[in-house]
């Protein structure tokens, strides 16, 4: 199967279709979270009001973030051509739902997704578990291999891999997890690249 088949795509959003802006060590040290530890794993884990009192610093913080992202090369143009060719676009984040509602009207691609084809943390279990994937699969009624997932960093492969979606990993230079990736790019332009012409498929 080629990319140009694929008529379902996911984005990751942080560092995928935005600059990655996250200082992740800063957060862990700030909620008391172990260097080692994953973030929302560890919140998980807390006793309930203490994670919600975490999980609203959290929230706070990740907003002054998102009203701030810009896009990431490329990725503006690409989501723009598949909206184009009348492709399915969602994303799956770690983020929350309504945060990433903020980052897409910043980088001004709000309109290209519907709202409840944005998945966030409520709504379905955090990468790399499948479940948004496979929960974006059944309401768009389209088997998970006809599907791909764009992001850049394992978790979003691994999450593509568990659901059996295709993958794609961007915005890395080199591939670290060649066995997880089914296409690598760059960039986004690099994968807008990669796409052949629409009248070709």
């Amino acid at each position: 199967m080629s990319l140009n088949d694929i008529r379902h795509w996911v984005f990751d959003m942080d560092g995928t279709l935005t600059v990655a802006v996250h200082d992740f060590a800063a957060i862990r040290q700030a909620l008391d979270i172990p260097p080692e530890d994953d973030i929302l794993t560890h919140l998980a884990a807390l006793p309930a009001p203490v994670a919600a009192a975490k999980h609203a610093w959290l929230l706070e913080h990740e907003r002054d973030l998102a009203i701030a992202s810009t896009a990431a090369v490329g990725a503006v143009e690409l989501v723009r051509e598949l909206v184009g060719r009348g492709y399915r676009l969602g994303i799956l984040t770690r983020n929350a739902r309504e945060l990433a509602h903020v980052t897409l009207q910043a980088i001004g691609l709000a309109d290209c997704f519907a709202v409840e084809d944005v998945l966030g943390r409520d709504e379905a279990p955090p990468k790399p578990h499948p479940g948004g994937l496979l929960k974006l699969a059944q309401a768009w009624d389209v088997e998970p291999q006809r599907m791909v997932m764009v992001g850049d960093y394992r978790f979003d492969l691994d999450c593509g891999r568990a659901a059996g979606t295709r993958t794609v990993l961007v915005n890395l230079a080199d591939n670290p997890w060649p066995e997880l990736t089914d296409w690598h790019a760059p960039d986004c332009a690099a994968l807008r690249g990669m796409l052949g012409r629409p009248d070709s498929i």
